[in-house]
């Protein structure tokens, strides 16, 4: 079998390692970002559909070694170079080998996945990845196998194999969509699950929904129910929950479990104020927040660079 895919790519961005989303891995930073062209889900409401939906092999027009990825990234001042748009799962040899570039130049790995991978490839990916952000994309089979064409339970195994056999950091995204998986009862169960089964340091991400691909038919997610979720979440024991695609300073912002301060305030994915001690630690109270920090804190902000491989 030949993976037609490597070496090229649907595209190379520099982007805020909170776009990822990933709010407790090195905050501040800028990530080199990038896909191939298809997916392993079949997704109705993908977002990046253009990419990972593409039989095009046209479209991947930007074409670069892993070797030459990670001289791109280190170049342009990244930290990490995050395998995205489409699901890594589906370049996994591509991905690993850039991996090893990375780290032969400090550089960290970075998966955004649905997660849905059997066991043995599992081990060998995230044997080179540094952290992963993991789309739950629900909370029951129904929704999987109607909305996806796939099944929920490989994915929760995912999650307790990164969190519990790994050093891999992992924060996890859900899409609400009106109607489909924003219910009390379902939003309960995801956060109760997380808490018990991963723990409470596991950051969620509730992210907003627009009308895309196949699913022009549903309006997009009203700010309220992102608010809804994360306090559902946050009285399911969850201490570190975010809201996404929506202005919602209160939901970018990290505060300290223990006291309450606000850590890292955040506006979109810019940050207007840091408070960290050393290896990230609470100012006021010395609480260790969980994550993966430096030394510094940097304001990235809302920028995007576009990068030409050559």
């Amino acid at each position: 079998m030949t993976l037609t895919t490597y070496g090229r790519s649907s595209g190379f961005c520099v982007d805020p390692i909170e776009k990822k989303p990933l709010n407790h891995f090195y905050p501040g930073s800028s990530v080199l970002s990038f896909g191939t062209a298809g997916c392993n889900l079949s997704c109705k409401f993908c977002q990046n559909w253009d990419i990972s939906k593409s039989r095009e092999m046209d479209r991947l027009a930007d074409v670069a070694t892993p070797e030459r990825i990670a001289h791109a990234a280190k170049e342009a001042g990244c930290k990490s170079v995050a395998f995205t748009y489409n699901d890594p799962t589906i370049f996994a040899e591509y991905a690993m080998d850039t991996a090893d570039a990375c780290h032969e130049l400090g550089l960290q790995a970075v998966a955004v996945t649905a997660g849905y991978i059997h066991a043995a490839p599992r081990a060998e990916m995230y044997a080179k990845m540094d952290a992963a952000n993991v789309d739950l994309k629900a909370f029951t089979e129904e929704f999987y196998r109607k909305q996806t064409a796939s099944s929920l339970a490989p994915v929760k195994e995912t999650l307790v194999y990164l969190v519990k056999e790994t050093k891999v950091w992992t924060e996890i995204t859900t899409l609400l969509i009106p109607g489909l998986n924003d219910s009390d009862r379902e939003l309960t169960e995801l956060s109760e699950w997380v808490a018990g089964a991963l723990g409470p340091d596991v950051p969620l991400h509730f992210s907003a929904f627009h009308p895309d691909y196949k699913m022009t038919d549903i309006p997009p997610t009203p700010p309220e129910t992102l608010r809804r979720a994360r306090g559902v979440a946050h009285k399911a024991g969850l201490r570190y929950v975010y809201t996404g695609n929506v202005h919602d300073r209160e939901g970018d912002t990290t505060s300290c479990h223990s006291c309450g301060a606000e850590v890292l305030v955040r506006d979109w994915y810019e940050i207007l104020d840091a408070k960290l001690g050393p290896g990230g630690t609470c100012s006021s109270c010395g609480t260790a927040i969980p994550g993966r920090f430096g030394e510094r804190v940097r304001g990235f902000g809302r920028r995007r660079m576009r990068l030409v491989m050559g």
